[in-house]
């Protein structure tokens, strides 16, 4: 029987950097069944997202287009009514499109209401969910402050509900159980405070958020049925809060953890932006050795659970035989500093934050011989929506989808055009550094454009930074200030010339279209600069030439 994909398994971790799975060369963190994965397809080990914070960046995921063409510059933007997702790509191919997780996407709450689209209507509710049917939302931050819930729906969510059905009885189970720990004098140690992250949440580990998710995408497959589909199963781990049941939380030590990645040269004639990054209390947490101690063998902690989750789910799949018929793609939506660079958190656009893990696997017989390869080539998360679509039989639509398929890479069958250079965006007019400099949000902005040499950052209200990956790849050494490099910079900023020149918005008529209308106003009629009738083809001219016609039905 020929091997065919027939499904898509998209699966996103949240926060997972691409350098903790062993098959990426991390030596004491084992991922044996993301490794097993990576080993029958393809992993491209220069894979970058459009964006360092979660929504900006799923939203390219979900759209094919970069942040600067969709508009979702930050987490509390609503993607806008009109642009067009996953689902809207293919469902008209035939293929079922549905969430099990998080999507950390907003709702154009305004622009819906104007349009008169109810979220409670099909149509509706796909616009308000990023464009995929919900089997289950689930952005997995149920925060709670002075103003209340950063999401008040947030309590009412499955996962909650489960939780209590479980016997875990409380305000915010999320928070008091999976999230946080107990104290040996009873009292909550929560995730939120890093000191406690070395302790083990307060759930069996089988309750924890990373198996949960796991059961409800293996529940979707089970209730699928033959209809062809694209489950985006999208997890919520290793993002914070840092903390994981046991026995999660015990099995790695500060003696088993990476080198941090810093140098106090950093600290010498430093980006003011990339200053200010490292005076954010995040930044300056992870600066302490003592806390990077106890909360980076709980990230690997985090980190192994979702391996060991990743071989009940393959399990599943080759014991229902759905190995054969389901193209699986694993990736993350951004890094996590984890001290590095004097940094925590995402944002900026060293390698550990802006690069993530990608693997595909495509059962289809074509994919043979690349099974088990490294590609070299320079990704964009936006190639992933190009290629569901190609997979799925349609014709990418290039006047929308800015990424190109990778189906060529998992054939063997490289490009003899690809890309030269990755983008990605940051807008940070929301973060306490673009308060501390007094910009506005529209001089808050950054681009990074990198090639596999040089990276190169622009800001709208400061100089540039310049890193040499092959000779600093550990981005230690800002050259943007040494004029022995101006002529580097030149090049980027070239290159950032053309690619903002692109053509984004016209997204509601093709190439072929435009194509197929060249010179022919005349077929419609349209007799521009014509002197005099004799000087076209008579089945031109005839409706204008003669006797007044009389209308249909005149006597």
């Amino acid at each position: 029987m020929t091997k065919k994909a027939k499904n898509i398994l998209f699966i996103m971790f949240d926060q997972l950097r691409f350098d903790y799975l062993s098959c990426a060369g991390h030596p004491t963190l084992m991922t044996p069944n993301i490794d097993r994965l990576a080993s029958m397809g393809v992993r491209f080990n220069r894979a970058y997202v459009q964006s360092t914070i979660c929504g900006s960046s799923r939203m390219s995921y979900y759209t094919g287009r970069y942040v600067d063409s969709h508009g979702c510059g930050a987490n509390t933007v609503p993607l806008k009514v009109g642009e067009l997702t996953l689902g809207d790509h293919l469902r008209p191919l035939g293929m079922k499109t549905v969430l099990v997780g998080k999507t950390h996407m907003r709702a154009d709450a305004e622009g819906m209401a104007r349009l008169g689209l109810r979220p409670d209507s099909e149509i509706g509710a796909r616009v308000a969910e990023c464009g995929f049917d919900i089997y289950e939302r689930d952005d997995g931050l149920l925060p709670e402050g002075p103003k209340g819930f950063y999401d008040p729906a947030g309590l009412k969510t499955s996962y909650n509900e489960y939780l209590r059905e479980k016997g875990y009885e409380s305000h915010n189970p999320w928070h008091d159980f999976a999230n946080s720990a107990i104290t040996d004098d009873g009292e909550l140690a929560s995730g939120w405070f890093m000191k406690y992250a070395d302790k083990p949440a307060n759930i069996e580990e089988e309750h924890s958020e990373t198996p949960y998710l796991t059961r409800r995408g293996l529940e979707f497959i089970e209730q699928a049925g033959d209809e062809p589909w694209c489950m985006h199963l999208s997890f919520i781990k290793p993002h914070w809060p840092y903390i994981v049941p046991a026995p999660y939380h015990s099995m790695y030590s500060h003696n088993e953890v990476l080198p941090v990645v810093r140098s106090e040269q950093e600290k010498e004639n430093t980006h003011p932006v990339l200053a200010s990054f490292t005076e954010n209390p995040v930044a300056v947490a992870f600066a302490r050795d003592d806390v990077r101690a106890k909360v980076v063998p709980t990230y690997m902690g985090l980190v192994k659970q979702i391996d060991d989750q990743m071989g009940v789910l393959f399990k599943y799949l080759e014991d229902t035989g759905r190995m054969v018929d389901t193209m699986i793609v694993l990736t993350s939506d951004h890094g996590d500093y984890l001290g590095d660079h004097w940094l925590g958190e995402k944002e900026l656009f060293h390698e550990c934050s802006v690069k993530v893990p990608m693997i595909i696997y495509d059962p289809s017989e074509k994919a043979d011989n690349t099974r088990g390869t490294v590609c070299e080539d320079l990704i964009e998360a936006i190639d992933l929506a190009a290629t569901f679509v190609d997979y799925a039989g349609g014709k990418v639509p290039e006047h929308i989808l800015e990424g190109k398929s990778l189906r060529p890479f998992l054939e063997g069958n490289k490009p003899e055009e690809w890309r030269d250079y990755v983008i990605s965006e940051m807008d940070f007019s929301q973060n306490l550094v673009a308060k501390k400099h007094n910009l506005k949000p529209k001089d808050s902005r950054m681009i990074m454009i990198a090639d596999k040499r040089w990276k190169y950052t622009f800001f709208d209200a400061f100089r540039p930074m310049l890193f040499d990956l092959e000779n600093d790849p550990n981005e230690f050494t800002d050259l943007a200030t040494d004029p022995a490099y101006t002529h580097i910079i030149e090049m980027m900023e070239k290159r950032m010339a053309k690619w903002s020149r692109r053509f984004a918005q016209r997204t509601t008529i093709t190439d072929e279209e435009f194509l197929r209308k060249r010179g022919n106003s005349k077929e419609s009629g349209v007799l521009i600069g014509i002197v005099d009738e004799a000087d076209l083809d008579e089945r031109y001219t005839k409706p204008y030439t003669g006797k007044i016609r009389q209308s249909a039905g005149s006597s």
